[in-house]
C-alpha cells in the first residue's frame, strides 16, 4: 500500500527533505524520483544513501572510556582490579583509558536500524542489500538493545553535525517499533504513529513557508500573557507551532494531526470543531493583539483524515480572524504547496499586506 494511513509515502520523503534541508543535498536526488510502497523502504533508501556518504567522509570517531586487562600499563592503572589479578595469578594489569574510536553511540545507532531494516521484510531485496553492502564498514561497531537508546543524552556539535537527520530517521524507525509477544521480539508498525507525524507535520510546515516565503519572518515564538495581576510564572507556557510576520500584521498557526480533526457529541449526535484547540488559538491570537487592533489572526491547520466532511471554515471573533484549514496530504506535492500558497495569499488579501 503506498500510504502513511492517509498520506503518500513519497509526500512523507518532501515533508521530511523540508524537516531535514540536507534531504536536499545531491546525494538523496536519487530518491526524489523513486516510488516507495512501503515507508520502511523509504527509510532504508535515505539510510543508504546517507551513510554511503558518510564512509566518503569517515565514520564519525570520537574518544571512549575503557577498562581491559593488560600485559603493560596503558593509561590510569586501576589498583584494586590488578590486585585482584595478581590474588587471581592472572599476570594482567587492569588498565583504564580513553580510545578514538568509531564504535560510539551514533554509528551503534546507524548499525542498529541499519540491522533491523536489513532483517525487515517490507524492504525490498534491493534496498537491504544496500544497506548490507555498507555495513561492512560496522565491523567494528556494537548492536545496541533498541529499549536502552537515550535519545535525549545524544549531543551534537560541528565534528558529527552530519549524523543529526541520519539519527533523526533512525528515531522513526525505532520508535515505530512494536514490541511482539514471542520472546520479546520486535516487529515494525505499518506507519509512523501520529506523534511522529505531529511533528513531522509543523516541521514541514514552518520549513516550507520558510523556504517559499521569504518575503515573510517565520518563527515559533512563546506569547507572553496580557495580564495586569497576578504570578505569570504559574501560567502554562504559549509556545507558538508558527507565526508569519510582515511588519505589525502576523498569523499564528498551530498544526493539529490527529486521526479524527471533529469532536463528536454523543449526547446531542452532532460534530464540532475540537473545542481546546479553538480555545487555544483564539488564547493565544487574543494575548498577541494586545491593543486589540485586529492585526493577529490565527489558523489551526489540521491534515486531513478520512473523515467526510474536513474542516474549513473562518471566522471573525472579537475583531480578529480565525481561520480553520485542512490540508490534504495524499496529493501531488504541487496540490499540497499549492494548498500552503493559498493559504498565505489568503491572510495577506485579509490583512493588506501587498
Amino acid at each position: 500500500m503506498n500510504k502513511n494511513k492517509h498520506i503518500l509515502i513519497k509526500n512523507i520523503y518532501y515533508m521530511l527533505a523540508y524537516a531535514f534541508k540536507v534531504l536536499n543535498q545531491k546525494n538523496f536526488e536519487e530518491i526524489e524520483i523513486e516510488e516507495f510502497e512501503q515507508i520502511h523502504n523509504l527509510f532504508a533508501a535515505i539510510l543508504y544513501k546517507g551513510i554511503s556518504a558518510q564512509l566518503k567522509q569517515g565514520l564519525y570517531r570520537e574518544y571512549i572510556s575503557r577498562t581491559e586487562n593488560l600485559k603493560t600499563l596503558r593509561g590510569k592503572l586501576d589498583i584494586y582490579g590488578s590486585l585482584q589479578n595478581n590474588i587471581q595469578k592472572k599476570h594482567s594489569l587492569v588498565c583504564e583509558f580513553d580510545e578514538f574510536s568509531e564504535n560510539n553511540i551514533f554509528n551503534q545507532i546507524l548499525k542498529t536500524t541499519s540491522l533491523l531494516l536489513i532483517r525487515e521484510n517490507r524492504v525490498s531485496k534491493e534496498n537491504r542489500e544496500a544497506l548490507k553492502s555498507v555495513m561492512i564498514f560496522f565491523g567494528e561497531v556494537d548492536e545496541l538493545e533498541v529499549d536502552k537508546i537515550m535519545w535525549n543524552k545524544l549531543i551534537f556539535h560541528k565534528s558529527n553535525q552530519n549524523y543529526k537527520m541520519l539519527l533523526n530517521i533512525c528515531n522513526y524507525v525505532i520508535s515505530g517499533l512494536i514490541l511482539s509477544t514471542q520472546k520479546g521480539k520486535h516487529k515494525m508498525a505499518n506507519f509512523l504513529d501520529e506523534q511522529r507525524m505531529y511533528a513531522l507535520f509543523e516541521s514541514f510546515v514552518r520549513e516550507y513557508y520558510k523556504k517559499h516565503h521569504s518575503g515573510l519572518s517565520v518563527s515559533s515564538p512563546q506569547i507572553p500573557w496580557d495580564i495586569e495581576e497576578g504570578i505569570e510564572s504559574f501560567l502554562p507556557v504559549m509556545q507558538t507551532d508558527i507565526v508569519l510576520k510582515s511588519k505589525n500584521k502576523k498569523l499564528i498557526i498551530d498544526t493539529k494531526y490527529y486521526s479524527k480533526s471533529w469532536q463528536t457529541h454523543s449526547q446531542y449526535n452532532k460534530s464540532t470543531l475540537r473545542s481546546n484547540n479553538l480555545y487555544q488559538i483564539f488564547t493565544y491570537v487574543k494575548n498577541e493583539d494586545i491593543n486589540n487592533l485586529g492585526d493577529i489572526s490565527g489558523l489551526l491547520l489540521y491534515a486531513k483524515t478520512d473523515e467526510e466532511i474536513s474542516p474549513n471554515s473562518e471566522y471573525v471573533i472579537g475583531g480578529n480572524k480565525i481561520y480553520i484549514r485542512t490540508l490534504d496530504l495524499n496529493r501531488e506535492f504541487s496540490y499540497i504547496a499549492k494548498q500552503l500558497d493559498d493559504i498565505v495569499d489568503e491572510w495577506k488579501s485579509y490583512a493588506c499586506i501587498s
